[in-house]
């Protein structure tokens, strides 16, 4: 740099270079588990009742939330952690071998649904500063705009939607 010589450059901080590149990674394994389990946006994903498919599902709704759909990085923060909790959900109480996941778009909203095959329906519990678990749908209801079940002749949809404000190109004069 002209006139700098000998002048010592700021350098980026080792936690600066290690947030980015562990951000560079959860994208890779998004777009990896968008290729290997599918697209919701396209259909129900479905995924087996393990509590590692939470990490799965949390991923493919990163990769279309942030990449696909192209919505702000809180939008999507949250997202993921909603359907974290509905995932969970599905695992831990329904006792099922597999769970979908499917993903929608329409003007001003984004809806995300989880589907198992419990009719059993989830229950939002008052919670208390101290509490250790519980907190799921209580974090769906403050998070979202609106959610929900829907019961099916097998089982049951609990779903999420958030207000969001589309990106349109303003057209040139």
């Amino acid at each position: 740099m002209a006139g700098l010589e000998g002048v010592e450059q700021p350098r980026q901080s080792d936690s600066a270079v290690a947030t980015r590149w562990m951000a560079a990674i959860e994208d890779e394994q998004s777009l990896r588990a968008l290729e290997l389990y599918g697209n919701p946006t396209e259909g129900e994903v479905r995924l087996p009742s393990r509590p590692e498919s939470a990490a799965t599902a949390r991923r493919l709704t990163h990769s279309v939330v942030l990449w696909q759909w192209s919505l702000s990085a809180q939008t999507a923060e949250h997202a993921v952690l909603l359907v974290s909790e509905l995932v969970g959900n599905a695992v831990r109480h329904t006792g099922a071998r597999v769970f979908g996941l499917r993903m929608l778009r329409r003007r001003g909203w984004i809806r995300i649904e989880v589907r198992d095959p419990s009719r059993g329906l989830p229950c939002l519990l008052p919670v208390q500063p101290m509490d250790v678990s519980g907190r799921g749908l209580f974090l769906v209801d403050k998070l979202s705009d609106r959610w929900g079940v829907d019961l099916l002749p097998r089982g049951k949809t609990t779903w999420f939607e958030m207000r969001i404000t589309e990106r349109y190109a303003t057209p040139s004069p």
